[in-house]
């Protein structure tokens, strides 16, 4: 979800293989384009997960249901913590603890890493679709 012009723009994609669930996350800590990104096995834990992440101004999120079972806020920009590295240290590893407990992922928190397609570098899924990152132009989901 777009998060610095007030666009609207929600880019939608599915992603195999993750291995969640039940629940979600999400987190505004994204390469390239800093977005909310949100992951999640159903509609409910999506919308805790991204309210938690708005409610703080920043920051990544695990939810199941209508709980927040961790919450890291990174206030500077949705990016950094204003609080000692053994808070922030402390946080995330309460994160990871949630994550695993719902998504077998190796990095449950890097979700951003999943919107490439296919792993190539070249492309992207963001809020405005797939795009061609060396191009700079959208890309069609379906080949006809």
């Amino acid at each position: 979800m777009e998060r610095h012009q007030n666009s609207g723009h929600v880019g939608k994609g599915f992603i195999k293989r993750f291995g969640l669930t039940r629940g979600a996350l999400a987190g505004t800590v994204a390469h390239d384009h800093h977005n909310l990104v949100v992951i999640g096995a159903d509609d409910r834990s999506m919308m805790t997960a991204a309210r938690a992440v708005g409610a703080m101004r920043g920051g990544l999120v695990v939810a199941e249901g209508d709980q927040v079972l961790a919450q890291l806020p990174l206030p500077v920009a949705g990016l950094m913590s204003d609080q000692p590295i053994e808070a922030v240290r402390g946080g995330y590893d309460d994160l990871l603890r949630a994550a695993h407990a719902l998504a077998r992922h190796a990095r449950p928190l890097h979700g951003d890493e999943l919107l490439r397609p296919g792993g190539d570098s070249r492309t992207s899924l963001t809020d405005l679709g797939l795009v061609d990152v060396d191009e700079f132009k959208l890309l069609p989901l379906w080949v006809a």
